[in-house]
């Protein structure tokens, strides 16, 4: 580790000596698409969780794709779906045309496929050619190592107010009346400081090899000391590399993800869920991907391997053992020492160690997994048969609770399942069916039509039975977890005149058993609706209403009996984004909701915010800047809203409570190969008094202001 801490100083002190010795090999950033950022906010907005994934690569190709435009003539659909720009109507209609007309002769052709509107054509030439050509297997593996671009990555972020959690903490409770001012006394600190730091170093050539290390370390986490003498709290590597000859199409080794079929038994990669793309219901990327990204829990370790065993047959097979953190099952004898720990709780998913307790249960629980796929695919169609096993160290023996009555239990378990695709004409039907090795099985199926030039219609059905079992689902639904639900879903795009766009679903679903908040079988469903009005370059404008009902146990109910209650959530947004020149845009929102159910909650709240975004091409900084003034009761009334940040970095905050937020980006180029960026944020709750002292994370006073720094360095 010594070697390791050497390296990580050479390289923040040394490399910017380099920065007049190098070629200038650095690229124009690459902006998110259209839609990215609608897509990252129904994502977080879905899961109810600011963190709960990591986006760094999210849109990883488009950066590559910018300066190697992807060949139209030689796309194949999964390549078309990596670069997150186009429809599954989209890809299929532009795959029939190929397939009827031939090649493209120019990118304008676009033009004459059915669902390619103007707005799509415009944001999808910066990374798409009609170049000839066929692919180079001949480069040399030790060419594609020691050539190709490099990036050094670091980040430092910290928030200003000291939380409960950390052992300097002193203050006190404003009273709310005439009681005594109250003392807190923090008798479980924090064992780090508050600095969180982030780390990464990659390596990619073409888009065939990517190698890397990725380090982190969060607030409150110990660092070079104590339970982290090694340095960084995690560490993650990769080698990946991608269609390396004919035979070879994946082989990654380290940290990697992997994704089967529609995610019934095993999906670890980003799957969309429910949203403002009606059409986006299906899941579909490559099965191996090289994983270097700082969520520590959703990524495999060891190796993995794809081969095409024929023009039409590849397989895949890969292997991990990792260690996970879990809650243990401490002993009933406390003379017992803790090597006689059989069995434990719970997985953890925070991936966080800052209490003593947190650092007890870290990499307690040791995770082995074997994985295989087969797929056979064609021209309009695939079917590919899935195998999945993993084992733990200690058996997982779950605190009794009813609505976990059907979870897994004990030390193994197996999935198999089978998945489809397939397109006839401008039909697309797809779907998985999974089996867990209790006997339970789970199926989903969906099919996409292109009803009209104007007009494209999605169908979704799934079905999980309370029993099913899968440590690692991630599918499109209400629940990501493919238990105990039943479900249909409805989506609609219409593109009734140019520059106009309307898109809506509905989702109908049940709850055959108990779940954490209804104390009952519930049912639930919901629409969103969005209408669009855009000039290319300019200006774009939508209204947006999402109308929800669900089942659940009655909210502040008192009595030892829990009963269930139809709660309504209501959400009308409208957003104006205005580019006043090249340089700067302007972002309104205004967002009005309310939740209530038919006894004791009718809340209502309203968020506005003002961004400026300023990127002048001929100077070497730029900013991006917003204020927000949000009114809400409490939580149950939260907005969630996209925020730009710094590169590689994204935040999703909920507005809610009463107050004001800003932040304020600033990026500066003028070095070449390097990028410097600071961030700072800030949240001001107006009339916050007596606020809830009940966990680590909680901070006296009314202001909650966070800093962030970055250095980017690509040679």
């Amino acid at each position: 580790m010594k070697n390791l801490t050497g390296i990580i100083c050479w390289l923040f002190v040394c490399v910017p000596a380099l920065l007049w010795s190098q070629q200038d090999t650095s690229r124009t950033d690459t902006p998110l698409p259209d839609g990215a950022e609608d897509l990252i906010e129904d994502f977080i907005q879905n899961s109810n969780a600011e963190d709960d994934f990591d986006f760094n690569d999210l849109f990883a190709e488009l950066e590559y794709r910018r300066s190697n435009p992807l060949n139209l003539n030689k796309a194949s659909q999964s390549e078309l779906e990596a670069l997150q720009l186009l429809s599954d109507i989209q890809i299929n209609d532009f795959l029939n045309y190929r397939a009827t007309y031939g090649d493209l002769i120019a990118t304008e052709e676009l033009q004459a496929i059915p669902s390619f509107d103007l707005k799509t054509i415009v944001q999808l030439r910066a990374f798409v050619s009609v170049k000839g050509g066929v692919d180079d297997y001949q480069v040399p593996l030790l060419k594609m190592i020691a050539q190709g671009r490099n990036e050094v990555l670091g980040r430092w972020r910290r928030r200003l107010e000291r939380a409960k959690g950390f052992k300097e903490f002193t203050g006190f409770i404003i009273p709310l009346d005439d009681r005594p001012i109250e003392f807190i006394i923090n008798e479980n600190p924090y064992q780090g400081d508050q600095n969180a730091y982030y780390f990464r170093y990659k390596h990619s050539y073409e888009n065939r090899l990517t190698y890397g290390v990725t380090m982190e370390k969060d607030a409150g986490e110990e660092f070079f000391r104590g339970s982290n003498s090694q340095g960084f709290d995690f560490y993650s590597a990769h080698f990946h590399l991608k269609n390396y000859n004919k035979v070879i199409k994946d082989l990654t080794i380290g940290d990697y993800s992997v994704s089967f079929g529609q995610g019934l038994i095993l999906y670890t990669g980003f799957g969309r869920g429910k949203g403002t793309e009606s059409m986006a219901i299906k899941r579909g990327r490559r099965t191996l991907k090289g994983y270097s990204s700082v969520n520590e829990v959703n990524f495999y370790r060891g190796a993995g391997i794809t081969l095409n065993l024929h023009e039409n047959l590849e397989a895949t097979i890969f292997g991990s053992i990792r260690k996970r953190d879990g809650n243990l099952l401490l002993p009933t004898d406390t003379l017992e020492n803790d090597d006689q720990i059989s069995e434990f709780t719970s997985l953890q998913t925070t991936g966080l160690h800052r209490l003593k307790l947190e650092i007890e249960d870290e990499n307690a629980i040791q995770q082995s997994v074997i994985g295989a796929n087969v797929k056979y695919h064609r021209d309009r169609w695939h079917v590919g048969v899935n195998f999945l096993h993993n084992k733990l160290d200690k058996p997982l023996t779950r605190s009794f609770r009813p609505y976990t009555q059907f979870y897994f239990t004990g030390d193994q378990l197996t999935n198999i399942s089978l998945d489809y695709s397939y397109i006839f004409q401008n039909i697309n039907f797809f779907g998985e069916t999974a089996m867990s090795d209790n006997g339970a099985i789970a199926t989903t199926n969906g099919v996409l039509f292109g009803l009209d030039r104007k007009i494209d219609l999605s169908i979704l059905y799934r079905k999980f039975p309370r029993d099913y079992q899968a440590l690692d689902a991630n599918v499109f639904a209400e629940s990501r977890t493919a238990r105990n639900e039943e479900g249909l879903y409805l989506g609609l795009e219409v593109r009734p005149a140019n520059r106009w766009k309307f898109t809506t679903y509905f989702d109908l679903y049940t709850h055959p058993w108990l779940q954490f908040d209804a104390d009952a079988p519930s049912m639930g469903y919901d629409t969103q609706s969005r209408l669009t009005y855009f000039v290319k370059r300019k200006l774009t404008a939508y209204l947006q209403i999402k109308y929800e009902v669900e089942e659940e146990n009655l909210r502040g109910n008192e009595t030892k009996t829990d009963f269930l209650a139809p709660t309504k959530t209501f959400r009308v947004r409208f957003q104006f984004d205005n580019k006043l020149n090249p340089g700067i845009e302007l972002r309104t929102r205004l967002a009005w909701g309310f939740t209530k159910n038919d006894v004791n909650i009718n809340e209502s709240g309203m968020m506005l915010f003002q961004d400026i975004i300023y990127k002048p091409k001929l100077l070497p900084f730029s900013f991006t800047t917003r204020f927000a003034y949000f009114d809400t009761p409490s939580f149950n009334v939260r907005f969630y809203a996209y925020e730009n940040d710094i590169l590689n970095s994204f935040s999703v905050p909920p507005y809610y409570n009463r107050g004001t937020r800003f932040y304020f980006n600033l990026r500066f180029k003028g070095i070449r190969n390097l990028t410097l960026e600071a961030r700072y944020a800030q949240t001001f709750w107006r009339g916050e008094e007596g606020f809830s002292l009940n966990t680590t994370e909680e901070i006296l006073g009314a202001t909650r202001s966070e800093i962030k720094a970055q250095v980017k360095y690509v040679f």
